[in-house]
């Protein structure tokens, strides 16, 4: 079984590097008054790690509203 772990970790690993050097064209993000101009494949890194932090953030305030509601009762 641990070789079968080892083998799908080198294959997301290589498609996760196939993925960076396709991707390496610049785009440009605007907020506000801001720019800046990064590779697609780290802007894309980028929203996922935001994406944790905010759903985990979100998920980690519903469960104390419900341990508080159910404390409540």
């Amino acid at each position: 079984m641990r070789f079968v772990y080892s083998l799908l970790i080198v294959v997301f690993a290589a498609v996760v590097a196939i993925f960076a050097f396709q991707n390496l064209k610049l785009v440009t993000i605007s907020f506000l008054a801001m720019r800046i101009e990064l590779p697609v494949a780290l802007l894309v890194v980028g929203v996922y790690f935001l994406g944790l932090l905010t759903g985990g953030a979100l998920l980690a305030l519903v469960r104390s509203m419900l341990r508080g509601a159910r404390q409540r009762r």
